[in-house]
């Protein structure tokens, strides 16, 4: 029943990103295995991120369910098409039940996808990952499979208006090979890894992506590491502890 729902609402995005003329780059989907469970691991740097990452899996025949935050779901639109496009709820104060029913879905061959620096980056810089992607995997017995996405902030992300306009946005995505998660691996050292590959993905990304600012109103979008006037890590740190 849920991908009479899930298909369609995979047109619609289709057809949207065609209106908006999005000239998207994705490359290695091959590494998201075409059978059975896998736990989805990207950066978070847009609102839409997890639309691409579910672009990702098509080419696969797979459909992706995302570790989503609770609220979504209770929105009269999105709630109704989450839950039947088969999406896990998580509660932060309750993250045991998204646990379990994240571990539930990979158990029966789903991929599951997750966003294990939990918030959006808004120096679109990698944040630390939380460890429930490495344990899930585990647990499951299913591989990780990193990816990233760049070029998706343009469109919306936290702090900035919403860009859909028809404007030519590059979006990029890389899909790095699956990485096992052995059950003897310390989850905290599986984790780095699993960022480390992100991070390499990422850069990888962003060597790719073909444009830049336009000017010097159009710089908010790159990392300050590579000259753009996006926060620090550090100055957003800093303003968080005030």
């Amino acid at each position: 029943m849920a991908e009479l729902v899930y298909r369609p609402v995979v047109g619609l995005a289709l057809t949207m990103f065609k209106a908006w003329d999005l000239k998207i780059d994705c490359k290695g989907s091959e590494n998201i295995p075409r059978l059975g469970g896998a736990v989805l691991v990207s950066n978070h740097i847009s609102y839409l991120d997890f639309i691409f990452n579910g672009l990702a899996a098509l080419p696969q025949k797979r459909l992706v369910r995302f570790m989503a935050k609770e609220a979504v779901f209770r929105h009269k639109v999105s709630g109704p098409l989450m839950r039947a496009m088969k999406h896990i709820p998580v509660d932060r104060r309750q993250g045991e039940a998204a646990y379990a029913h994240a571990l539930d879905s990979l158990r029966s061959g789903e991929i599951v996808g997750v966003f294990p620096e939990a918030t959006i980056s808004q120096s679109f810089t990698l944040k630390s990952f939380k460890s429930g992607a490495a344990r899930l995997a585990q647990e499951a017995g299913v591989p990780l499979v990193p990816m990233a996405v760049w070029g998706t902030q343009r469109l919306w992300t936290k702090g900035h208006p919403r860009n859909f306009r028809r404007s030519h946005t590059p979006i990029t995505i890389r899909v790095g090979e699956a990485v096992e998660a052995a059950r003897d691996t310390y989850a905290g050292a599986l984790t780095r890894q699993l960022r480390g590959r992100v991070q390499d993905l990422l850069e990888a990304a962003q060597r790719a992506y073909p444009a830049r600012p336009k000017g010097p109103d159009d710089t908010w979008w790159m990392p300050a590491h590579l000259g753009g006037t996006a926060p620090t890590p550090e100055q957003l740190r800093a303003a968080e502890a005030h």
